[in-house]
C-alpha cells in the first residue's frame, strides 16, 4: 500500500491548492492514504475547525498536529468528535482530543501516532515512553503503524526512529519546514525521513513574509507574522509498505 505524507501546511491558499489537486494526485499515484500535518493551516499558526474540515474533504485522511494545534479553541470539539484529527499524544491527558487513531486503508488497519519532541521545545512527556505505551495498549489491533514526530532536533527524530525501528513501519518528521534528503529504510524495515518539509508559499521564509521574519531577527521585537506570497508547493514523501511482511518497501521525497 502507498501512503502520502504531507509536510506542514501553511495558510489558506495552500488548503485551497490541495482542494484543487490532491484527489487527482492520489489517483495518478495510486495513493491509499494521505496523512498531513495541519498545525499551521489557518494563517500561520494553528488550525481552526472549518480548515480541518476542508482538508478532510480535499483528500486528507488524517490530520496530525504539533505545538500550535491548540491555538484555535473552536477546534476543540472537533478534536473530541473526529478520530482522524490528532494532536500530539504526549501532551497532558486533560488536553482535548487524542494523539493517535486506528483507521482503515486498502483493507488494512493503520495505526497513526502523533508525537511532539522535547529537545528545544516544551517539556512534555517523553515521546519514547509515550510511543511504548501506545504500542502496548493497541497491540493486536492494527496491521501497520505510522508516526509523525513533530520536533525541533534532528537528533531526537532519528533517535526515536532507531528506537522504534521494526515496531513502527513509517516515521516522518515535521516542524522545521525544510525537506531533508535523508529518506531511508532502516535495518528493521522502517521507512524514515527527518523532515517532510513545508507545504506553502515558496516566497518568504518558512512560509512567513520575508520582511516580518527579518524584522523579528534583526530587532528582537514582537512582530506579527503573515503568510508569504508566491507560488504554492506541497512537500512530502510517498511511502510504500508491505502489510504482509510489515516492512517498508520504499520511501521517496515528492513535491507538487
Amino acid at each position: 500500500m502507498n501512503i502520502l505524507a504531507i509536510g506542514d501546511i501553511v495558510g489558506e491558499r495552500t488548503v485551497a491548492y490541495l482542494s484543487e489537486r490532491l484527489w487527482h494526485y492520489r489517483r495518478e499515484n495510486n495513493i491509499d492514504m494521505v496523512i498531513a500535518n495541519g498545525e499551521n493551516a489557518d494563517k500561520i499558526s494553528g488550525i481552526d475547525a472549518q480548515t480541518a474540515k476542508e482538508l478532510l474533504s480535499s483528500g486528507v485522511d488524517v490530520i496530525t498536529g504539533g505545538n500550535h494545534t491548540l491555538r484555535k479553541r473552536n477546534l476543540y470539539p472537533l478534536l473530541e468528535s473526529n478520530k482522524n484529527i490528532l494532536r500530539p499524544a504526549n501532551l497532558p491527558p486533560m488536553v482535548p482530543g487524542s494523539g493517535y487513531t486506528i483507521t482503515d486503508a486498502a483493507s488494512y488497519r493503520i495505526l497513526i501516532i502523533n508525537l511532539q519532541g522535547t529537545v528545544g521545545m516544551e517539556p512534555l512527556d517523553s515521546p519514547f515512553a509515550c510511543a511504548d505505551r501506545i504500542l502496548e495498549r493497541e497491540a493486536g489491533k492494527f496491521d501497520l503503524a505510522v508516526m509523525d514526530i513533530h520536533a525541533e532536533a534532528t537528533s531526537e527524530k532519528l533517535a526515536l526512529a532507531r528506537y522504534l525501528d521494526g515496531r513502527i513501519n513509517a516515521i516522518f518528521g515535521t516542524h522545521t519546514h525544510v525537506q531533508t534528503a535523508d529518506e531511508t529504510i532502516l535495518p528493521g524495515g522502517t521507512a524514515y525521513i527527518t523532515d517532510l518539509g513545508m507545504s506553502g508559499p515558496t516566497d518568504g521564509i518558512l512560509g512567513v513574509r520575508s520582511d516580518c521574519a527579518i524584522t523579528k531577527l534583526m530587532t528582537k521585537m514582537p512582530v506579527k507574522f503573515e503568510v508569504a506570497d508566491g507560488p504554492i508547493q506541497v512537500c512530502g514523501a510517498v511511502i510504500s509498505l508491505n502489510p504482509q511482511k510489515r516492512r517498508a518497501l520504499s520511501i521517496k521525497r515528492v513535491t507538487f
